[in-house]
């Protein structure tokens, strides 16, 4: 559980006799929605309801961050050392797994055409200029877009805790066009297609996260490979120590945070880039700059022509040249979209063209060279900075995959499709910047043990791949449902560009599940099993939603006053009888901040007896830094006298930690009822009591009269709560939380409960422990109830 370390002083309410009288007739009817509008009698009555918590406020949905200036010079800086790290090495063995023996000039021309468009269509048009727009409030990836979806359409269930903090934003029916509407209301009323959204969105997370596996190993592997060029003899074993020592290193400095990261890492990358494209011109002018014809799509629908399936085949080793494109799209909450389109646009782009273009100069020329286009085709004297460059380029383009992949087990907690585990948001600045320790050890250990077991480059490439070809199609699918349901693009805008795309995502992706049975079944399994994870937690939520929902009502539905002797009673739901009062503070721990708390509710009833004042404590965690103090903490009254709901906001950099938390929460409560004790907001107007006024002297005066009694009648109450208050905390103060214990009923299929069995097994591994919230455990009261699933 997060913490708020709380150091602000408590500043009293002034006093009416503060306030610099008024002349003047007033209104009595409150010009706001402010709780102080309320009359007394209201608070009195034994039937009112309970008051707004305040928990939905417009700031406390997330929102987007624009950068200009030198912060998004910055961010595209940091972007070039995280996102291109994958992507950007990829010119040191494209070529070599692409041919298998030396090319002919035609077919390297063809090579290098599909290439070039590749990456022009795959990542510049596709990606940077039309994917990178679908972002959730600055959230990138697959999944993101699936949320997006989600507060535009009705596709899914929302854990109701959670539901206050997502903004939902359906369009009008009216504002779509006829086939969008058509296509929003067949997949609301499609079992069936909200299902294969879901899958998607789960598939394409859990394959990038299979790559996070595979990504580091494959790369740093790779790197300590080159030191074969300059010393043939190197063992096997000397190799893979290296690798899995380098590894380690790699993820113990994940905790830095991405900006620290990234700051040290983009020196490399753009050094690499730089080379590559500076031996690019070198080798253009040199050798054969007549390969620059290849920018004509020409050549490449002519290779495809000559070669038939094996040119479908050698698609296979052309996707390397843009694997990585799928943590561009997962990193951009990290680094935001015009950073990334600077940076792609104005550096790596230009490089990457002109890397691919030298080596195919060179390999023109030489032939054979093929097999290490890039150690091949340096020029003579960079052979060993080059070697060095490459290495640490090559170590540090893992963290494109690792970055994602934090982003990513983020987004899918939002939703509830995994347990709650801790997230660090490294960054006050940048505030989607995250790191989360337990993914990062267990890639950790996942890309020790690949690297261990593969031991060569040549296995891991074949697992390697697929993955990202899959979840590249995914999001051509699913940005084509967000242009329709979000953008309200025209259908015909959307129908043509999604088919060439996705016929191009088709060609590739069907040539890359060659690779299955030599080794990419691995990774199919491994996300297969991850999507597995994510689906049963969140099949398992939706049940405990379900069987949770009774408990979801006002708090009069559970206590009524009588008003012949002002005792409070339970309702006749909940067995009619009578409560006993016992002496001080009762603290209730409120996980959804609004309705009744389910241990409120258990407590009442199974005792029967309630404490003379009750505060319903709830922490509601915002997407912020830190919250201003004047903005923390939110107050109300509800409809059982002498009860209160006390909600605190914070950020992710506040730290929830008081000494007494009993004082916190009294010092606030305290504040609140003087305040509500202040006279009503009201409005002057300004006239004297004439003939042309409408009222008489007399009516004035009996107007202010009754101002002047109900605001007596408001300090007497406030004086009266005071002093309860007062006596409840001297007398003791109980901390009472809740812990709800699942029961499978007894009816259903094996399947269903075998699947339930393993979401409990889950849940109570990874509980929130009462040792978080650091109050002294001889006050702690746990109140424990079964609900049936």
């Amino acid at each position: 559980m997060a913490t708020i370390r709380i150091d602000d002083t408590i500043r009293a309410t002034k006093s009416h006799s503060d306030l610099p009288e008024i002349g003047g007739v007033f209104s009595i009817r409150a010009v706001s929605t402010d709780h102080r509008s309320r009359k007394t009698s209201d608070l009195e009555n034994p039937s009112a309801e309970d008051e707004d918590s305040g928990l939905r406020r417009a700031g406390d949905f997330k929102k987007k961050q624009i950068f200009k200036g030198k912060y998004l010079l910055w961010l595209a800086y940091q972007s070039i050392g995280v996102i291109y790290g994958d992507i950007g090495t990829s010119p040191l063995y494209v070529y070599s797994s692409t041919f298998s023996e030396e090319p002919s000039y035609d077919d390297l021309l063809g090579v290098l055409s599909i290439i070039i468009w590749s990456l022009t269509i795959m990542v510049s048009l596709k990606y940077c200029v039309v994917i990178l727009r679908a972002d959730n409030d600055g959230e990138g990836g697959t999944f993101s877009t699936y949320s997006l979806l989600s507060r535009y359409a009705n596709i899914t269930k929302r854990d109701p805790r959670e539901a206050s903090l997502i903004k939902m934003e359906r369009h009008l029916t009216d504002d779509l066009y006829k086939v969008n509407r058509s296509v929003r209301s067949g997949i609301e009323s499609s079992k069936f297609a909200r299902g294969l959204l879901k899958i998607i969105g789960v598939l394409a997370v859990s394959m990038v996260m299979s790559d996070g596996v595979l990504t580091p190993a494959q790369s740093v592997l790779g790197a300590v490979q080159g030191l074969e060029v300059v010393k043939p003899d190197i063992s096997k074993s000397v190799v893979v120590g290296a690798t899995c020592g380098i590894l380690i290193l790699l993820f113990l400095i994940q905790p830095l945070g991405t900006t620290k990261l990234a700051g040290g890492f983009a020196p490399v990358v753009i050094i690499w880039l730089g080379f590559n494209a500076s031996f690019g011109i070198y080798n253009l002018v040199q050798f054969d700059h007549a390969v620059l014809k290849a920018f004509s799509p020409g050549y490449a629908f002519a290779f495809f022509v000559r070669n038939k399936t094996e040119a479908w085949k050698k698609l296979g080793g052309i996707l390397l040249a843009f694997t990585g494109v799928e943590a561009l799209f997962a990193d951009l909450g990290a680094f935001s979209r015009k950073a990334i389109q600077l940076s792609w646009f104005c550096y790596a782009f230009p490089c990457l063209l002109l890397a691919y273009i030298g080596q195919a100069a060179y390999i023109a020329h030489n032939p054979s060279a093929y097999s290490n286009p890039f150690y091949n085709s340096v020029p003579p004297g960079m052979l060993y900075p080059s070697l060095v460059i490459a290495i640490l380029a090559a170590v540090v383009a893992s963290q494109a995959i690792i970055t994602a992949t934090f982003q990513l087990m983020a987004q899918v907690m939002k939703l509830s499709y995994f347990p709650q585990i801790k997230v660090v948001h490294t960054s006050r600045i940048f505030h989607g910047q995250l790191y989360v320790p337990i993914v990062n050890w267990l890639l950790m250990i996942g890309s020790v043990v690949a690297s261990a077991v593969a031991n060569n480059t040549t296995t891991l490439g074949n697992a390697y791949g697929v993955c990202v070809m899959f979840v590249t199609f995914f999001d051509t699918c699913m940005v084509s449902l967000a242009a329709l349901i979000v953008w309200k693009r025209s259908p015909y805008l959307v129908f043509f560009p999604w088919l060439v795309i996705a016929c191009m995502d088709g060609l590739y992706l069907s040539s890359s599940l060659e690779k299955v049975p030599d080794g990419a079944w691995f990774t199919l399994v491994l996300s297969a099993v991850l999507a597995s994870i994510l689906i049963l937690w969140r099949f398992g939520k939706e049940q405990q939603w379900q069987a949770e929902a009774v408990d979801r009502f006002p708090t009069s539905h559970l206590v009524q006053r009588d008003n012949s002797d002002g005792s409070l009673h339970l309702t006749d739901t909940f067995g009619g009888e009578t409560l006993s009062k016992i002496k001080g503070l009762g603290i209730f721990f409120d996980k959804a901040g609004e309705t009744t708390p389910a241990v409120f509710t258990q407590f009442l009833a199974k005792l029967v007896a309630a404490p003379d004042v009750m505060v319903f404590f709830h922490l509601r965690p915002l997407e912020t830094p830190s919250v201003a103090p004047d903005q923390r903490y939110s107050v109300s009254r509800l409809a059982i006298p002498n009860c209160y709901r006390l909600i605190v906001r914070h950020g992710y950099m506040d730290e929830v930690i008081s000494p007494d938390l009993a004082s916190l929460i009294c010092d606030q409560v305290k504040g609140f009822i003087i305040k509500s004790s202040a006279p009503l907001p009201i409005r002057e107007i300004t006239f004297s009591p004439d003939e042309n006024s409408g009222l008489s002297k007399d009516q004035v005066s009996s107007v202010s009269s009754d101002i002047d009694q109900e605001f007596k009648d408001r300090q007497d109450k406030a004086a009266r709560d005071l002093k309860m208050l007062d006596d409840a905390f001297s007398q003791r103060v109980l901390y009472i939380i809740g812990k709800e214990q699942m029961k499978i009923r007894v009816e259903g299929g094996l399947f269903r409960k075998l699947v339930l069995r393993a979401f409990l097994w889950m849940r109570e591994n990874t509980r929130t422990k009462i040792a978080n919230l650091r109050v002294p455990t001889d006050r702690v009261i746990e109140v424990g109830f079964i609900k049936e699933v």
